[in-house]
């Protein structure tokens, strides 16, 4: 196979467009020996004839001609190379790979995307949804760029493989059947559900936030059914199986026949958090899905 030299290509096409070596060579900020040799190294590597005598000049053969022909194909792909490199640095294009827990992707995520999509279109965002400890499994290996979580099962903000950086605060609303005695019940405070059954996960971060939550209100509550999607949860409160607490993010998850309550006087919250490798969140592309992130955390919080 032929060696394709791009510096020499582009000074066989400077000649080209400058019609003597003298140019080109001025043009290049060369000697007009250096030209020649180049281009007769170029001839020697394509194993071409590039240039022929034409009166006290030369002339391209249509080998060059061949040659350029394909070369400006190649200049052509190099060009959008280096403009998408440009883009790269800017933080204007790339890849960024998030993970991101359950209620975060349609209430934080999704949004930040369809944002990036009509600001920054060549910048590529791919999602994966994983809970907390498998978000910073897939950071420490590298499978994801960023990960979303709650700050109660974040890593340490002294472990040195990981930069923290706090999106949202969302509190938590008590979601009670619509015909249940409390559903309408001013100032209602959690304590008022110590005697209810209540609808939360079997184990993981939304058992242990429930459970939190309600112990700090002065009583455990009763497990009386265990699920861990929202959608099973809220049709089991529908039905009046049980109550449960809500993370306000879940809110496209609401039914007809379930009432959300605001815990004013003791409102349970949970801290949203994204998490990156440390020194990662200084790299343009993650730095604009981060900031993406936060504008919709900020017009959620809003």
């Amino acid at each position: 196979m032929s060696e394709w030299d791009i510096k020499k290509l582009h000074i066989l096409r400077t000649l080209r467009e400058q019609g003597t070596v003298t140019a080109t060579a001025e043009v290049l900020m060369m000697t007009p020996s250096a030209v020649s040799q180049q281009l007769s190294n170029l001839a020697k590597q394509l194993g071409v004839t590039l240039l022929e005598a034409h009166g006290r000049r030369v002339r391209l053969t249509d080998a060059a001609h061949l040659v350029l022909r394909h070369a400006e194909a190649v200049f052509a792909q190099l060009e959008r190379a280096d403009a998408e490199l440009a883009g790269y640095l800017q933080g204007e294009a790339g890849e960024v790979r998030v993970g991101a827990f359950s209620t975060a992707v349609p209430a934080l995520v999704v949004p930040a995307v369809q944002q990036l999509r009509r600001s920054h279109p060549a910048l590529e965002v791919r999602v994966r949804e994983a809970e907390a400890a498998e978000a910073y499994e897939l950071l420490s290996a590298g499978a994801v760029d960023l990960a979303l979580s709650l700050a109660a099962h974040a890593p340490s903000a002294r472990d040195p493989k990981f930069a923290l950086l706090p999106l949202l605060t969302d509190p938590l609303d008590v979601a009670l059947p619509a015909g249940h005695p409390l559903a309408a019940e001013p100032g209602l405070r959690l304590a008022d559900l110590a005697h209810e059954p209540w609808i939360f996960g079997g184990s993981g971060p939304w058992s242990e936030i429930t459970t939190a939550a309600c112990e700090a209100a002065g009583f455990v509550p009763e497990q009386a059914h265990s699920a861990a999607g929202w959608t099973a949860i809220l049709a089991m409160v529908e039905a009046g199986m049980g109550v449960a607490l809500v993370p306000r993010m879940a809110a496209a998850e609401r039914r007809a026949g379930v009432v959300t309550r605001i815990l004013s006087a003791d409102q349970p919250r949970r801290h949203v958090v994204a998490a990156v490798r440390r020194g990662a969140e200084e790299g343009p592309a993650v730095a604009r899905v981060l900031a993406a992130l936060r504008e919709v955390a900020g017009a959620r919080a809003a």
